[in-house]
């Protein structure tokens, strides 16, 4: 006997419900109890409270490495977008060859952050990356030593971040104008509506769903960060770019702190929740004010 559509379907969720609680929500609840305990290199059950979130909040490598979680979010996320938009604008202009670009700025995405990482560690290296390469032009004064400056080095994951996810959001945009009302050009060129404002007052507020997904991805991207900083900077010169995914991890597998790793990992998704939700749910609810 066939079962109902309505059940049907709640019948093929409960295998990807089972899975989604077990490997997601059951684990986060497992390391908020293990960041309660005094566990080391193995768990142990020893519960002391909250005191690793004490010892996590007096260590100064986690309010750099958050400070830097800050930096290096704002400017990636920022910079993928709208790099990405103006790429998406360039494109659907009609220009020539657009399969050309569109293939060149998605190659970066096919890449690993590892690779991307050790290829911007080549470019970026004093000695013969980009630097030398414009020295040897007979530019002797020319210098672009970010990788090796504490001041400078968080910046250059966010270049290396944006190299290689702008073809994302390029894409992305891309769709999101292609799905754009033809009527709408022809009206604004009746007009006489200039292209940059028809973009800036009509177009960009229409793709406010493209963004909210982007917005969404990258963040993600932004918290889990770990592999690009090993590549790329190995979080120095000292901590100066580390992020707190990669002060988990070393805690964890290096330092024997699963405890405080435990902590910092269970803060960094209450660092996403209180920055992230609130956007969702702004929008979300717009979305719905709107339907």
């Amino acid at each position: 006997m066939a079962l109902p559509t309505a059940v049907s379907a709640y019948v093929a969720l409960i295998p990807a419900t089972t899975i989604t609680l077990v490997c997601f929500y059951a684990f986060i609840a497992w390391t908020f109890v293990i960041s309660l305990t005094r566990s080391r290199l193995l768990p142990r059950y020893e519960f002391v409270g909250f005191l690793q979130y004490e010892r996590l909040f007096d260590t100064a490598r986690w309010w750099q490495a958050m400070q830097n979680l800050a930096i290096h979010g704002v400017l990636f996320t920022v910079g993928c977008i709208v790099v990405g938009y103006f790429l998406a604008i360039l494109i659907d202009r009609g220009v020539k060859a657009e399969g050309v670009f569109r293939t060149i700025f998605m190659l970066p995405l096919s890449m690993s952050f590892i690779v991307t990482g050790i290829i911007w560690q080549w470019l970026l290296n004093p000695s013969f990356g980009l630097q030398a390469a414009v020295r040897g032009l007979g530019f002797e004064e020319f210098a672009f030593n970010w990788l090796v400056r504490p001041d400078r080095a968080i910046f250059t994951l966010a270049i290396a971040g944006i190299w290689q996810q702008v073809g994302l959001c390029m894409a992305l945009c891309l769709a999101g104008l292609r799905g754009v009302d033809p009527n709408i050009w022809k009206a604004a060129r009746v007009d006489g509506i200039p292209v940059w404002r028809v973009y800036a007052n009509i177009i960009t507020p229409m793709l406010r769903p493209v963004f909210f997904t982007l917005v969404v991805l990258l963040s993600s991207l932004v918290m889990k960060a770990f592999d690009l900083v090993v590549a790329l900077t190995g979080g120095g010169p000292g901590f100066a770019s580390d992020l707190p995914a990669r002060f988990v991890v070393d805690h964890i597998l290096n330092r024997q702190e699963l405890g405080l790793g435990a902590a910092g990992a269970f803060m960094m998704l209450c660092t996403v929740a209180a920055v992230v939700a609130p956007y969702i749910y702004y929008e979300l609810s717009k979305a719905r004010r709107a339907g």
